[in-house]
């Protein structure tokens, strides 16, 4: 079971240079912002999330937080973007932390197939059809793929192959909106928004979590 206070010592036992941060302020569950709740078609509010950096076998995630809904996910944030994230290891013990980064560890080692956790696309204000193109992403299942044409057509425009790749590069939430599922209908897995190497291990990750349940 996944532990924050085990995780911490983890990290700072075999890593002491991992994520590190320059300042040692201790973040509780307590300080994060409340979900603020919209009107359909209101513009998003500004808000500031609580943004956290936990490692991953695919490099460092970070994720942004309202409340206990997750806002943005960036896998490998740039240099730049680093800077702005607290480390996993600088968090308080908090049972809403230990589940939503315990579900993301899982997920990562193959042992959680449904992440459970609440997400919302408001914040980062995707409408119309790129919302469509998401919500069609979301529902597709662990293990299973979809092809771009497939979700265009799935959102209503049948033609717009191009611009569902375009979407799917600009993902706020990539794992939790599982945009690695959505692969080209020619050879090849396709591009994705961390590169195609990621993708690839992502879908071998669920591939092989399957095959061992069919076991």
């Amino acid at each position: 079971m996944f532990s924050l206070a085990k995780q911490k010592s983890r990290i700072q036992a075999e890593s002491p240079g991992v994520l590190s941060t320059s300042t040692s302020a201790v973040l509780t569950f307590d300080s994060m912002p409340e979900v603020q709740v919209v009107g359909v078609g209101d513009p998003p509010e500004p808000y500031e999330p609580l943004r956290v950096l936990m490692p991953s076998p695919i490099g460092s995630v970070g994720v942004d937080l309202c409340g206990t809904v997750i806002t943005g996910l960036v896998i490998v944030p740039d240099r730049k973007a680093r800077a702005a994230y607290r480390p996993l290891h600088d968090l308080d013990e908090s049972d809403v932390f230990d589940e939503i980064f315990g579900h993301l560890a899982e997920y990562f080692a193959g042992a959680r197939r449904k992440l459970d956790l609440d997400f919302d696309l408001g914040p980062s204000g995707v409408t119309g059809f790129a919302r469509r193109v998401l919500r069609e992403t979301a529902k597709v299942s662990y293990g299973k793929t979809r092809t771009y044409s497939s979700l265009a057509e799935a959102a209503g425009r049948p033609d717009a192959y191009r611009q569902v790749l375009s979407i799917l590069h600009e993902n706020p939430i990539p794992i939790l909106i599982p945009c690695h599922r959505v692969v080209t209908h020619k050879s090849g897995v396709g591009s994705f928004i961390a590169g195609e190497k990621k993708k690839r291990w992502l879908l071998d990750l669920e591939r092989k979590s399957l095959d061992a349940l069919e076991e």
